[in-house]
């Protein structure tokens, strides 16, 4: 990625190439300053949902920069399905760019103004960023990882050098095992918090051929069989993860979920069917 009270936008404000230069967004009213100097600038464009972005995260997003008066982009990744993650302080080297992600929430798509000083500087970018300019992002924050699960994730990064050596002891091929079940279960959780459980599922299964009663994965394949709405598949993970850890409360609770969800669906369901068969009756009447 380029660089290091909310106003919510009115119906006028789209979410795509700014209408107003730069320069005219920085005085324009209704913009919040966040850096206090008037550097960083934020209009929400579509609110979101749950905590703000803690420092240190780890961020999926999509987003487009935008030059004085461009109809294209400079640079964006949302042509990409499935923008990689990146942590804040690290892979953002755009200052006010990780200022505004700070603002965001989950879901939420916001315009930033950049002057210089929190873009690309006096220098600029060449060939694509002139000397002194200012610049418009466009975000969209998918998703995002806390620091303490970002930093667990991307510690095991090492990890992944020796996860297909062959091992020469016993000793050796539990330590290969022990990584490689943190590394499945960090990849399951990421592909939950990312909205892909199939994905999820592949790698907490994974985790499960080195302990098959391991409580996280158990629990991980059920809460991905349960946004796949697969019930039945999500109630043996669960129960097989409750058989292991019975006060887990977040088992419990996504035990619990499951029948609320099952009970919905049972009952649309039967609702589907009684409106059918009402119809095959007046129609054969």
């Amino acid at each position: 990625m380029a660089g290091g009270g909310s106003t919510v936008a009115g119906p006028e404000e789209r979410w795509g190439p700014p209408a107003s230069s730069p320069a005219a967004l920085v005085r324009a009213r209704g913009l919040q300053d966040l850096s206090g100097d008037g550097g960083v600038r934020k209009m929400e464009l579509r609110p979101g949902r749950g905590q703000l972005v803690p420092p240190g995260a780890s961020v999926a997003v999509k987003y487009s920069g935008y030059l004085d008066r461009w109809d294209k982009p400079f640079c964006t990744n949302c042509h990409s399905k499935n923008p990689g993650l990146m942590k804040l302080g690290e892979d953002v080297t755009l200052s006010g760019l990780e200022i505004g992600l700070l603002t965001m929430k989950t879901g939420e798509a916001a315009r930033f103004v950049f002057t210089p000083h929190y873009a690309y500087g006096r220098l600029g970018c060449p060939p694509l960023i002139p000397p002194n300019a200012t610049v418009v992002f466009e975000v969209e924050l998918l998703d995002f990882l806390d620091s303490a699960e970002s930093d667990a994730f991307f510690e095991l990064t090492p990890v992944f050098s020796i996860l297909g050596r062959s091992p020469g002891s016993e000793a050796e091929r539990s330590q290969i095992d022990a990584s490689k079940l943190l590394v499945l279960l960090n990849l399951s959780l990421t592909y939950l918090k990312l909205e892909r459980p199939a994905r999820a599922l592949a790698y907490g299964e994974k985790a499960l051929e080195i302990d098959h009663r391991n409580a996280k994965a158990l629990f991980r394949c059920g809460q991905a069989c349960l946004c796949m709405t697969e019930y039945g598949k999500a109630r043996d993970f669960l129960a097989r993860a409750q058989r292991v850890q019975p006060f887990n409360h977040d088992i419990n609770n996504e035990l619990k979920k499951l029948e609320s969800c099952y009970t919905d669906y049972m009952e649309k369901e039967k609702e589907m069917c009684c409106r059918m068969f009402a119809s095959l009756r007046s129609s054969s009447g």
